[in-house]
């Protein structure tokens, strides 16, 4: 076998006829009186011709990576980075997580497929050449609850709820581009695009830098305020009455759609209670979150619209 970021990796194909290896374990000659007793107790195994997938969660908290075996879904290796707390945050402490993470898990580079879950809602905003222009306002800064309460007077709550499946709330990404353009107008006009957190940190993962490589899920863009899940667009018009002009946004994949980095598969990824529903294999069962939010959801095979709740949002297709 052969050591790599605390992996050990079996040697499968031997030439049987040399001195390579040796036993029915396939060990190499040189290894074969190795005290095993001494290897760390945090040592994964795995056979060098496994197929790995990453899985990356980026919550308000921290980041999370976890490389498992694709076939069984045997956890291999993790690792966790701690995020700032508040509620704005500049997107590059979540890259300097990311990054972290994913060495302390290891690396991803020996990975097929990596795909990035992330807390909802959160505005991260960008200019023309794709640089930050502010602080992002997470789902969690409530300074926009006047901006969601006008937006709701301006078309009434049964106008947003046939539109989007919503009615915005603070935490909506919509009320947070309506502060913005209230309150800081120089930085409101010099949006060309916005995304949302796990979209921001998958296409930095990508490295890529033009805005239109910037993607997301279902999920995540129901959470927005301008998308209609029913009909799989964005509601620009809903956007435009936000910010007070229309910006890229990423490009909504379907859950089966993948992009590329390097050699591997890049998934669209979900919003955080998305991948929840997909990791607990929830079923028809209703699944309570309780973290730094507290979350009820079920899935359900048909739309069910109901203005008068204070938030009623469509299950994504990708959940």
């Amino acid at each position: 076998f052969f050591f790599k970021q605390k992996t050990a990796y079996e040697i499968v194909d031997c030439d049987w006829s040399s001195d390579v290896c040796s036993s029915d374990l396939l060990v190499p000659r040189a290894m074969a009186s190795y005290d095993y007793s001494n290897l760390p107790s945090d040592i994964s195994w795995v056979h060098a011709d496994v197929t790995l997938v990453a899985g990356i969660d980026s919550s308000t908290q921290s980041c999370k990576v976890v490389v498992r075996d694709a076939e069984t879904g045997r956890l291999v290796r993790h690792g966790s980075a701690r995020h700032p707390e508040g509620t704005e945050v500049d997107p590059a402490h979540w890259e300097t997580a990311l990054h972290s993470a994913i060495s302390s898990a290891g690396g991803i580079d020996d990975v097929a497929a990596v795909s990035i879950a992330g807390q909802q809602h959160g505005a991260v905003c960008l200019d023309d050449s794709g640089n930050v222009v502010r602080p992002a306002l997470l789902w969690n800064d409530t300074r926009s609850a006047d901006a969601a309460s006008a937006l709701v007077a301006e078309l009434g709550a049964a106008a947003w709820v046939a539109a989007t499946g919503s009615i915005p709330v603070a935490s909506f990404t919509v009320t947070k581009l309506r502060w913005i353009a209230e309150h800081e107008p120089q930085k409101a006009r010099r949006i060309a695009a916005v995304c949302l957190p796990h979209d921001w940190l998958t296409w930095r993962l990508r490295g890529a830098t033009d805005l239109n490589e910037i993607i997301t899920d279902r999920s995540d863009a129901s959470g927005t305020g301008y998308f209609d899940s029913t009909e799989n667009s964005y509601r620009r018009d809903l956007l435009i009455r936000a910010l007070g002009h229309d910006v890229q946004l990423p490009r909504v994949m379907q859950p089966s759609a993948s992009v590329t980095r390097g050699n591997q598969v890049v998934g669209a990824g979900a919003g955080d209670n998305a991948a929840a529903a997909l990791g607990v294999d929830a079923g028809n069962a209703a699944v309570v979150s309780l973290g730094t939010s507290g979350t009820a959801f079920v899935d359900r095979k048909s739309t069910r619209l109901n203005s008068s709740h204070s938030q009623q949002s469509r299950m994504p297709s990708s959940a």
